[in-house]
């Protein structure tokens, strides 16, 4: 098509926008933090995101801007929008994924599920909430937590002293509202879900079917599409709460919105993310269109894919750390002899201990067997 994307952040998720760019004729460029990062076969450019300058140099040789990560800091969207570059998400959007306490307020305005929740400045507000809240809470910092950063359980206000110490360092909200902590109460739930919707500038939005994720440590370990045990009436819920969360804040791009399941079947709110998500993994080999093909079409403002399964059930199992010796690419063989019917993803990254190093995705009719194919082949990249 001759269209330029330039992706902000040179991770993972860029690097897996590389194949279906190339499918759709797009030319993808990205700009790295560093030399060698994951989406280094197309990093046309390194520089520092935080800089306006270097993102403005970067983005006047695209047609449309997009991310890897919610980072980048807001005056610098503003004036890549003022040179009248296309950025997808846009600023208006992205700050309610960049910053919990926004986010908090602006589904609370649109009448969303959520847990109970209150910005706290200190620790005498922090040990008011968990008293009025059974005595423990969950306490985040607004802007900068991923992966289980920046999110505690607490049962004492004075248990994010160093938090409200330092509380300048994760930097100022939109709103002004630096210095605040996010309170959630700790939500009895039974699983935790997420939706993944794409939304185009012209409006259009497509749902995936719900999935849920497990979580090991704060990180994401497994996904399976569709959610296990999952009723009519919860598809098609999730399904509309992700497209009312998506037009509601005018998202565009790919949308996933982390939910919890409580016991008495309702669905609350955790997080959003305004990008591809770990969460849709799946999608590279278990749906017609991925979630990557799909971010692609829907910031170039293309007509969106099917998002139906390919397969009845799909499961991503994370490489999480990788082996203690030597490469992954040491096990590659070994993995493909003894389960052909996966696919194998890596991101080109070294084996740190908790680290995402790559996924394995498996799909079929029989849910037992395309998890234990899953599983058993990650099982050769520790």
């Amino acid at each position: 098509m001759g269209r330029v994307v330039g992706v902000v952040g040179g991770g993972q998720l860029a690097r897996m926008m590389i194949a279906p760019a190339v499918e759709l004729g797009v030319e993808l460029r990205v700009l790295a933090e560093e030399p060698g990062m994951a989406a280094a076969l197309a990093a046309s450019d390194v520089g520092d995101y935080r800089d306006a300058e270097t993102v403005l140099a970067f983005a006047r040789g695209v047609d449309v801007v997009t991310f890897d990560h919610e980072h980048v800091p807001h005056d610098v969207l503003r004036a890549v929008l003022a040179e009248g570059i296309p950025v997808h998400p846009g600023p208006d959007a992205l700050q309610y994924a960049q910053d919990k306490l926004l986010m908090r307020a602006k589904l609370a305005e649109l009448g969303m599920p959520q847990p109970e929740w209150s910005a706290v400045r200190d620790a005498a507000e922090l040990q008011a909430f968990i008293d009025e809240h059974g005595g423990r809470a969950v306490v985040k910092t607004a802007r900068g937590g991923y992966d289980g950063k920046g999110v505690r359980v607490v049962s004492a206000g004075t248990e994010a002293d160093d938090w409200f110490a330092t509380i300048a360092e994760f930097g100022e909200g939109a709103d002004g509202h630096g210095g605040a902590l996010l309170a959630e109460e700790l939500v009895p739930f039974t699983r935790e879900l997420a939706q993944q919707v794409a939304r185009r500038p012209g409006g259009e939005v497509v749902s995936w079917p719900i999935v849920e994720t497990v979580q090991r440590d704060g990180v994401c370990a497994e996904v399976i599409a569709p959610a296990p045990h999952a009723s009519e009436r919860l598809l098609e819920v999730a399904a509309r709460l992700g497209v009312d969360i998506a037009t509601g804040l005018g998202v565009t791009g790919m949308l996933a919105v982390e939910l919890f399941e409580t016991s008495d079947e309702r669905i609350l709110v955790n997080e959003l993310a305004m990008r591809p998500h770990n969460s849709g993994h799946w999608t590279q080999d278990g749906a017609v269109t991925s979630q990557f093909e799909q971010h692609l079409r829907a910031v170039l403002d293309l007509p969106l894919g099917d998002p139906s399964p390919r397969e009845e059930w799909s499961v991503m199992v994370n490489i999480l750390g990788g082996p203690a010796e030597g490469t992954l690419e040491d096990r590659f063989a070994a993995a493909m002899a003894a389960h052909p019917s996966v696919k194998i993803h890596t991101y080109g990254k070294a084996p740190r201990p908790g680290r995402k190093v790559g996924h394995i995705n498996a799909s079929g009719d029989d849910l037992d067997d395309v998890a234990y194919q899953a599983r058993a082949a990650t099982a050769f990249f520790q």
